[in-house]
């Protein structure tokens, strides 16, 4: 569980390509590394990973298929800067609102204009995204927990002040970018209960996915 605070900016050091996954180094300052250890919970860019690894200025985090199609982790590269935050305790304030760490979908900075000191920003946004998206809402945008200003049919608005642009990369978003997007959990768990009904799965993974999986599952047994 995370807050949707970000305390820390670190940056992809490397990304080791494997099978159908990927391992992340991220290099940080020594004071985030403090308190973590392998198997600690991290959001990076918003996203709940697990510490695989540690060095003296670097963690690593593996990112498995699931999580690369469903997030926009994919698009890290070399150099990438990411929102980090360290997962909450109970002694720790609630300054934000209560973030999982799992991303619903992948929306995209459609519009950003300057106001005072601010700048309002405009995402675009899937449709299963807005059915959950209320002005004054909250959503978190790549880990960081935001106020809804106004919604459209397909998109939302936020005011991103001075400080928060800043301390996170937002600092150097650009239109066209990819971002991971998070609904509040009340609002998804609810409708989900109201419903009474699962998802599909095949719309969630495909066919293809479900039958390799049921094959490799009957040649394993």
């Amino acid at each position: 569980m995370f807050t949707g605070l970000i305390s820390h900016i670190g940056t992809v050091a490397s990304i080791q390509e494997n099978v159908d996954d990927r391992t992340l180094w991220v290099r940080v300052v020594k004071g985030f590394l403090d308190g973590l250890i392998l198997g600690s919970s991290v959001s990076v860019n918003g996203v709940c990973l697990t510490v695989t690894g540690l060095k003296a200025t670097q963690f690593s985090v593996d990112i498995s298929a699931e999580t690369l199609r469903c997030t926009a982790l994919r698009q890290l590269i070399k150099g990438s800067r990411v929102n980090l935050e360290h997962c909450l305790t109970l002694q720790k304030p609630l300054g934000g609102h209560l973030v999982s760490g799992h991303v619903q979908n992948v929306g995209t900075i459609v519009g950003m204009k300057k106001e005072g000191l601010s700048w309002i920003v405009e995402v675009d946004a899937p449709k299963d995204v807005m059915n959950y998206i209320a002005p004054k809402g909250c959503v978190a945008i790549d880990g960081v927990s935001m106020t809804v200003n106004c919604v459209t049919t397909n998109s939302f608005f936020i005011n991103v002040i001075p400080h928060t642009f800043e301390k996170t990369i937002f600092s150097s978003i650009k239109m066209g970018d990819r971002v991971n997007l998070e609904v509040d959990m009340i609002m998804l768990y609810l409708d989900h209960l109201l419903k009474g009904n699962g998802a599909d799965p095949v719309q969630i993974w495909g066919s293809e996915i479900l039958a390799s999986w049921v094959h490799t599952a009957e040649t394993e047994h």
